[in-house]
């Protein structure tokens, strides 16, 4: 076999979409966060957390659809904690949030050996939804159109976000809040109010996010999984200009990357697992010196607000 066969192909589509789903999904909830001015650098630990929960529920319960409901709560719980602190209490949001990341690897670290001693149980694959005459395109159909259907949820958002930031209130008071929201208040918005929406947002889309990682990618709950997706996902808003499309072609992007290895062991390359699973951070680095100053962030990015202040 080689590269550029039709099963290459498949395995490298499929794997950049159960790959890039999580970074989509932690994409769009860091964009929302950062539109509103609040840089969320604990996404990393709100997608632990869902993959915990959304694991855990699933597996006791034998719902997947508890599993995500619950792995997004999960991931707004962390969340509600980080707009309590860094929102309502003005504490600095870089700090708080690598505090909450690295709590969060220690509480699922140490719940699930509670929980499950060393033993890793394993979830059955999740049912999926075939698009009719889709579904039977060569490479893409099967890779794309015949998936849970989370997927098309998480697809069908970058949609709804571009509605939400194009045509609605909400959109414009997010910007607002990210960029000048002493204007904001003025206009009588509670600034507070829309930037813990923002956050609580975030951590919603990030433990879902996370449950994908455990349920459906998978299949299985552990330690540290996320493997810094998090901080992935927070690149790819901060380079996707308040863009959601940008976000779904860098999240497929950085998916094909973290797919590489499976896709070259099925072509039957023979390349070190080590230097694979270099590439999506070397890719990180690549797409910041090459976009990185070009990247549009909100004027009030990481800066705290007291309602009132001018």
């Amino acid at each position: 076999m080689g590269l550029f066969t039709e099963a290459f192909l498949t395995s490298l589509v499929l794997g950049a979409v159960v790959a890039g789903i999580p970074l989509l999904l932690a994409g769009l909830g860091e964009q929302l966060s950062e539109k509103a001015g609040v840089l969320n650098i604990g996404l990393e630990g709100m997608m632990l957390i869902g993959a915990y929960m959304g694991f855990l529920i699933a597996y006791v319960s034998g719902s997947t659809t508890l599993g995500f409901v619950f792995g997004a709560l999960g991931g707004m719980a962390v969340a509600a904690i980080m707009a309590l602190l860094c929102v309502r209490l003005g504490l600095n949001q870089i700090v708080i949030g690598i505090a909450l990341t690295l709590g969060a690897e220690g509480i699922t670290a140490l719940l699930h050996n509670i929980q499950f001693s060393r033993t890793y149980p394993r979830l059955d694959a999740m049912e999926t939804l075939p698009i009719p005459f889709l579904s039977g395109i060569p490479v893409i159909g099967p890779a794309v159109f015949d998936r849970p259907i989370i997927v098309y949820i998480a697809i069908l958002l970058v949609f709804v976000m571009i509605y939400v930031f194009r045509a609605t209130h909400l959109g414009s008071a997010l910007q607002a809040a990210g960029d000048k929201p002493a204007a904001l208040d003025a206009a009588g918005v509670d600034v507070i109010r829309t930037r813990t929406v923002a956050v609580l947002c975030t951590g919603l889309f990030a433990g879902l996010g996370g449950a994908f990682m455990s349920i459906v990618g998978a299949g299985v709950f552990v330690p540290f999984m996320t493997h810094g997706n998090g901080f992935i996902g927070i690149v790819l808003a901060m380079l996707a200009r308040g863009k959601p499309l940008w976000v779904l072609g860098g999240a497929l992007l950085f998916g094909a990357c973290l797919s590489m290895t499976t896709a070259l062991q099925v072509a039957g390359v023979d390349i070190p697992t080590d230097v694979i699973q270099m590439l999506p951070f070397a890719m990180v680095m690549l797409v910041l010196i090459l976009a990185g100053r070009r990247a549009s962030l909100p004027l009030a990015l990481g800066s705290s607000y007291v309602r009132g202040a001018r």
